[in-house]
């Protein structure tokens, strides 16, 4: 296997072979004590945020954190304690409070760590290129987030205001054991740039927001670009109004639309399904979306946001379709839901990764204007506010703003409205995908058109 392990000099104050020693100690004290199973992790973090305001700087920050976690089983009874200190007494003092935590803790007939065969070997843990260290200083990071600041202020003179731009650079790097064989770890960043301008005076006055986050800084969109797209989305807000209450088709905006695929795994994930607490119950082999709807998981994207050769629990991952021609083929499972539910772990302990949703429909001429004729009259929705998702019911009520749209062109913004609806009716009417592709986080999806929902206006 090769890897970037981490070195001296890269922004780390510790290497990968130190945190190696710090888990090997951990794990055989916990032989010592009688544990019949262990598991440990060392990990270190460390960056740099700059926020300017106005022209002006507002705030430095660096932050610096690392901990050593542990988990010890006495049978089925499972005890966790973690330290910020790496001395040795320190190693030794936590591994005791998690064995003294599972001796006074009930047995759990699932507890236990990943079952052997399920464990990710050294060949199995490819280099999927996620670190990316960016050597930047306050100096430097602030005069970026000025220069993104003054590309909205630029854009038009009525740009009157900004609640500020940011930079931000993000290392990591951790190495996990645990007693079933399996030992990794590697090193991640995440650097991103991000502007809200707002626009107009008085009561008129309308915010937007944009922002570029990559694992390498050299990827980011530049601070001149994500400033007049934020601009450009303020300044189209502006004179919004209010619609009367009406029921009409509802198009989501691709970062929005990565919401609704974030629904779905919340919904179909082991800890929901096993508490019996989602509204998509019994789903597998059965369909959710119309049948020209896939989802594909590829942990092992090179760069991907949410690549990983390993889960949380160190189960090897994979590439999947978790959706085909709208039929649920797995769920989002941990080694311990999956037990729960009698099942196998996907190894999907800490999350899904790299989920891409797609139409058979979509053509590569697709884009927006080509999604908001498919619209047709309706509503554009770009900003949602709120919590409002029940996922038991799957009742889904939350406040929104976009455009108002006729015959396939915007006809003006909106404003304080709801939408609301069903998950399931939602999912189950997902009318077209869009060519305009959005990665948002771990999640990639293009525009999605919804055939019906209820939209209170005035």
């Amino acid at each position: 296997m090769k890897t970037k392990s981490p070195k001296a000099g890269n922004g780390f104050s510790y290497t990968r072979a130190h945190f190696e020693g710090l888990v090997d100690q951990a794990l055989e004290h916990a032989r010592r004590l009688g544990a019949s199973d262990a598991g440990a992790e060392a990990s270190e973090g460390c960056g740099l945020s700059v926020s300017v305001r106005k022209g002006e700087l507002e705030n430095v920050e660096r932050n610096r954190d690392k901990s050593l976690g542990v988990t010890v089983y006495l049978g089925q009874r499972r005890g966790n304690a973690s330290t910020s200190d790496f001395s040795e007494a320190a190693i030794r003092q936590t591994v005791q409070a998690a064995y003294d935590i599972a001796r006074f803790t009930a047995e759990d007939p699932v507890a236990g760590l990943p079952d052997a065969q399920d464990i990710a070997q050294a060949h199995e843990q490819p280099d999927l290129d996620l670190f990316h260290p960016w050597a930047i200083d306050s100096a430097q990071a602030a005069r970026i987030a000025l220069q993104c600041e003054a590309a909205a202020f630029a854009t038009d003179r009525r740009i009157t205001n900004s609640e500020g731009a940011a930079v931000s650079a993000q290392q990591s790097h951790f190495f996990s054991a645990h007693t079933h064989g399996f030992r990794g770890g590697y090193a991640s960043s995440r650097h991103s740039l991000s502007v809200a301008p707002i626009a107009g005076r008085g009561d008129g006055m309308q915010r937007d927001a944009w922002y570029s986050s990559m694992r390498s800084a050299a990827d980011l969109a530049s601070p001149q670009a994500v400033g007049r797209y934020a601009a450009e989305r303020a300044l189209s807000r502006l004179k919004s109004r209010k619609i009367a209450t009406t029921t009409c088709p509802v198009l989501f905006e691709s970062p929005l639309a990565a919401g609704l695929l974030g629904a779905f795994v919340q919904a179909t994930s082991g800890g929901a399904l096993y508490r019996k607490s989602s509204f998509l119950l019994d789903s597998l082999g059965k369909p959710v979306f119309p049948a020209h709807i896939d989802i594909t998981e590829d942990a092992h994207q090179r760069g991907g946001k949410g690549s990983s050769p390993f889960d949380e629990e160190g189960v090897r991952t994979r590439s999947r379709k978790v959706v085909d021609a709208g039929r649920v083929e797995g769920y989002f499972l941990s080694s311990y839901s999956a037990r729960k539910l009698g099942m196998k772990t996907t190894g999907n302990a800490g999350g899904s990764h790299n989920l891409t949703l797609s139409s058979r429909h979509t053509r590569a001429g697709d884009d927006l204007d080509e999604m908001l004729r498919k619209l047709g009259t309706g509503l554009f929705v770009i900003e949602l506010m709120g919590q409002g998702v029940n996922y038991v019911t799957g009742d889904y009520s939350r406040g929104a703003s976009g455009f108002w749209v006729e015959k396939g062109r915007i006809a003006y913004p909106v404003q304080e409205i709801t939408i609301a609806g069903n998950m399931r009716d939602m999912l189950a009417g997902i009318v077209a995908v869009g060519a305009d592709a959005y990665n948002y986080g771990a999640k990639t999806v293009g525009s999605v058109l919804v055939n019906r929902m209820k939209v209170a206006g005035s």
